[in-house]
This record gives C-alpha cells, structure tokens and sequence, in this order.
C-alpha cells in the first residue's frame, strides 16, 4: 500500500501507550492497532484530529505517501 502510517514512531517519540491514546481518543485498541498496522481503509477526519491533538503532531507526521513501483 502507498500510504505509510508511522503512528507507532510518534507513540514512541511521545512516550505514550496505544491502549492510553486509544482510552483518550474514544476508540477501540484493536481499531488503533489496525491504524497502526495500516490495514484499514480509511479514517475519519474527526478520530485524525484527535489523534494529532493527543499526541501533539501533525497529520504528516503520522502518515505519508510511498509511490508504488510503476510498470
């Protein structure tokens, strides 16, 4: 998949557990598992902007684009 979540870097950088993000975001720690594997389809904006809020960062810095090898 092109986009690249690094959730799990920005959790290390700001000391902080998946089970406390997920408690303080209002989802699920399977869901903020998955986030972080990147096997989901999508986000809402709204749980995105909690996400940044809690942890003090920019979408950006939570995910990125990886061009896939063309043929």
């Amino acid at each position: 998949m092109p986009i690249v979540v690094t959730l799990d870097v920005m959790l290390a950088k700001r000391k902080m557990k998946s089970k406390d993000l997920a408690a303080q975001v209002g989802i699920t720690e399977q869901n903020l598992s998955l986030l972080k594997s990147g096997k989901v389809k999508g986000i809402r904006f709204g749980t995105l902007e909690a996400i940044c809020d809690h942890l003090d960062c920019q979408p950006a810095d939570l995910l990125s684009y990886a061009r896939a090898n063309r043929k």
